[in-house]
């Protein structure tokens, strides 16, 4: 197995880094090691893919997104083959209808 991010969890990552520093006021280096555990979350879902539960706001997309949770932020993700691709990185205390499958 093998981790892929796409284009749009990337960006994700990067505005809820930016709402966490200008938003919340957390300090940059809380913020840095926020980063780092949820990419270590990701990428350890090589060892167990499936751990995750099925994302119900995207269910109705029919490709099995999953989702683990770290901090507030929920990591969706979907399994392709040998592949693991990380779709979005959300904050739970959004509206789930702003997330993007």
């Amino acid at each position: 197995m093998k981790i892929l991010y796409t284009e749009q969890a990337l960006v994700s990552l990067t505005e809820t880094l930016r709402f966490l520093i200008e938003g919340q006021e957390i300090p940059i280096e809380k913020v840095v090691e926020i980063k780092s555990l949820l990419l270590n979350k990701a990428e350890n879902l090589v060892h167990n893919p499936y751990s995750g539960q099925l994302e119900e706001h995207l269910i109705h997309l029919n490709l099995g997104h999953r989702r683990i949770i770290e901090n507030n932020i929920k990591i969706i993700y979907r399994v392709v083959d040998n592949i693991i691709y990380v779709t979005d990185f959300f904050d739970a205390r959004q509206n789930p209808i702003k997330m993007k499958g």
